[in-house]
């Protein structure tokens, strides 16, 4: 095979790390991004990597599976890690980044790469010669799904996802909220929780589950993603689901009271600045004025300006065990491999960890070289292992977790135990890896 450029279509955080993987190894990139060219629903600029939902990468904890991958990315030199450890902010135990930050950091780095040269345009069809990575992301144009469903045989799938509302910090009447991280974790005071008692709690409740929506069309009603519910269904689903999901109060002791509240609404900081706060599990498809009138019932939200409301986009996926390899390759044609929502993960790091590694083994396959996969027992080849050998029937994307791991032998029962072993074993077997040449 050639040393033809490789093709990567899409500028998210799969494609900008595909592409950053493959020029790192000495190849020629063609990446196109089709910014500001044509815009999508929940963009806001044209910079490489923007993140529309949260700003948070989760956990940095390697007890957790996402702290764990991020981990591995990291000895893997990857461009979102490097990004993603200059925006850092503030959040108690989870990652988060101040978006702009983020955004412009990968962005220099691709644009500035000697390898890559980035096209602002649109790819309505998969190139029919050499080898391309497609990772349009969860906006995939109607054209662009055409030409996959194509190639794959399969049928189109979608889900809908919502963003959460921003809140600037100086409209928060810190007078009703306190500071705090969930258990004292990070940095101690790393969140602001709007507190309610059950009365404020049961108005908001109340006034949440009767406001108007945006209207959806009858089949999409059903395709919500169970991780990123809007709070709406979620309020829908009984009185007290809210209390067990984004607005728990465990962990959390109003230093005024001395008492736990009856709910929380936690806010994150969004920026290095510190003047924008993201409401944490907050996605939504009320309408906008609705949203405003609901969500400043909540204490400390009174007067609350909102720099970007909740809003809900469609997301597009590939059913990935009836048509990828483990190694993210079509079955159809293996020059073509998919990464990101679109090759059926789930969140930022797991996207970008696709990416990667879709990176890695396109560079392989550029130079004539066996793909060797990345082992099973690490969290991003757990990851691929486990979107293309799960049952297909109800195939929906998944996060990183460490139930998909392949067990311990001999298996352990404490939990923590396990996950630390978990861990160790994972980076083990992917310095081995990285030793053995899997990599290069």
């Amino acid at each position: 095979m050639g040393r033809e450029p490789i093709t990567v279509v899409g500028g998210g955080l799969a494609g900008s790390e595909a592409a950053w993987q493959i020029a790192q190894r000495g190849l020629q990139i063609e990446l196109y991004e089709m910014r500001p060219a044509r815009q999508t629903p929940a963009h806001a600029t044209d910079r490489l990597a923007e993140l529309v939902c949260s700003n948070s990468f989760r956990s940095a904890s390697l007890s957790n599976a996402v702290g764990l991958i991020k981990e591995e990315m990291r000895r893997l030199d990857s461009l979102t890690m490097r990004a993603a450890d200059a925006a850092r902010v503030p959040a108690g135990d989870a990652h988060a980044v101040d978006r702009a930050v983020f955004a412009a950091a990968v962005t220099q780095a691709l644009s500035t790469h000697p390898r890559v040269r980035i096209h602002r345009a649109e790819i309505t069809e998969i190139p029919d010669r050499g080898i391309v990575i497609v990772a349009t992301g969860p906006l995939t144009s109607e054209a662009l799904s055409r030409s996959i469903a194509a190639l794959t045989g399969a049928d189109r799938l979608y889900y809908f996802d919502a963003i959460s509302p921003i809140v600037e910090a100086d409209s928060i009447d810190l007078d009703r909220v306190f500071r705090a991280s969930r258990y004292g974790k990070g940095g101690g005071e790393d969140y602001l929780n709007c507190p309610l008692d059950q009365t404020e709690y049961r108005r908001f409740h109340q006034a949440l589950i009767g406001a108007e929506l945006i209207e959806v069309h009858q089949f999409e009603e059903r395709l919500c993603f169970e991780g990123c519910l809007p709070i709406e269904v979620m309020a829908r689903r009984g009185l007290d689901t809210l209390r067990f999901g984004p607005m728990k109060p465990v962990g959390l002791i109003d230093p005024r009271s001395g008492r736990r509240p009856h709910a929380v609404v936690q806010l994150r900081q969004d920026n290095l600045a510190a003047d924008l706060y993201s409401m944490v599990g907050f996605q939504t498809r009320l309408r906008w004025p609705e949203q405003k009138r609901v969500l400043r019932l909540i204490p400390g939200l009174e007067n609350a300006h909102f720099v970007r409301l909740g809003q809900m986009h469609r997301n597009t996926y590939l059913n990935a065990p009836t048509v990828l390899f483990p190694s993210y390759q079509s079955r159809k044609r293996e020059t073509v491999l998919f990464a990101g929502v679109l090759s059926g993960v789930e969140g930022y790091v797991e996207s970008a960890s696709s990416g990667l590694l879709a990176g890695i083994y396109a560079s392989r396959l550029a130079r004539g070289l066996e793909i060797q996969l990345v082992p099973a027992t690490t969290a991003m080849g757990a990851m691929a292992h486990y979107i293309t050998h799960t049952r297909p029937e109800h195939f929906q994307p998944s996060n990183v977790i460490f139930g998909i791991f392949p067990p311990l032998d001999p298996p352990v029962s404490d939990k923590r135990e396990r996950r630390r072993r978990l861990a160790e074993r994972a980076l083990d077997e992917l310095e081995r890896w990285i030793r053995d040449g899997g990599s290069g």
